[in-house]
């Protein structure tokens, strides 16, 4: 089973704070090492618990995990590792797109000058005006960093945080190797990019017309 940081500490998905905060003392009380020495079973356990109470713990953290979580339906092996990942892939990218989508459809004179700009390099590279979605694309690499604002990167930081925790707990990586972690980031953080970049073509492919 997907390991589900709300049943590590028991309680309910829509638990305040409080009872979060409650659970988990209790857990650490229970698994706590002094209490259990020479124990593996409750060492790991302390550190599942840890691990989720560092995410459900902190307000921000907590509603990134819900945004990036998944079923914790029962299996009949082990999870699938690189489906996990694939899972994770598909959320930051699809947080990505919807993030930048809903800033550029409220932008309809930024987008026709940016179609301007598309429709004059397209005619010049083929004669005639198409959504050539390899053009959008560049063009979107070229200026979207203009856009970012820090409260998106602060939101970003807080989604990457959270996505490399959970894939620490799934051990789709080593928990303890910072080299892996790292590259698991930038990795995660590219999907994220790539999803801007589709959610910028989306929204300027809705206000495309042909000439």
């Amino acid at each position: 089973m997907r390991i589900d940081y709300y049943e590590v500490l028991g309680v309910r998905r829509d638990a305040s704070d409080e009872e979060i905060k409650k659970a988990y003392r209790k857990l650490v009380f229970q698994y706590h090492p002094d209490r259990n020495p020479d124990n593996a079973e409750a060492e790991a356990k302390i550190r599942e618990v840890n691990a989720a109470y560092a995410v459900l713990g902190d307000q921000d953290a907590r509603k990134s995990y819900e945004r990036l979580r998944w079923g914790a339906e029962p299996q009949d092996t082990g999870p699938d590792l690189d489906v996990v990942l694939a899972t994770m892939f598909g959320k930051l990218e699809d947080e990505g797109r919807k993030e930048i989508f809903s800033l550029w459809i409220k932008e309809v004179g930024r987008i026709k000058a940016e179609l301007a700009v598309i429709r004059e390099r397209t005619v010049a590279v083929q004669g005639y005006d198409t959504f050539r979605e390899d053009i959008v694309m560049a063009r979107g690499r070229e200026i979207l960093e203009e856009f970012i604002t820090p409260d998106m990167d602060q939101r970003k930081d807080r989604l990457l945080d959270v996505a490399v925790q959970m894939m620490k707990s799934q051990r789709v990586i080593d928990p303890s190797d910072e080299r892996q972690a790292q590259e698991l980031r930038m990795r995660l953080d590219e999907r994220i990019k790539a999803g801007r970049l589709h959610g910028w073509a989306a929204a300027l492919e809705l206000f495309y017309q042909r000439r």
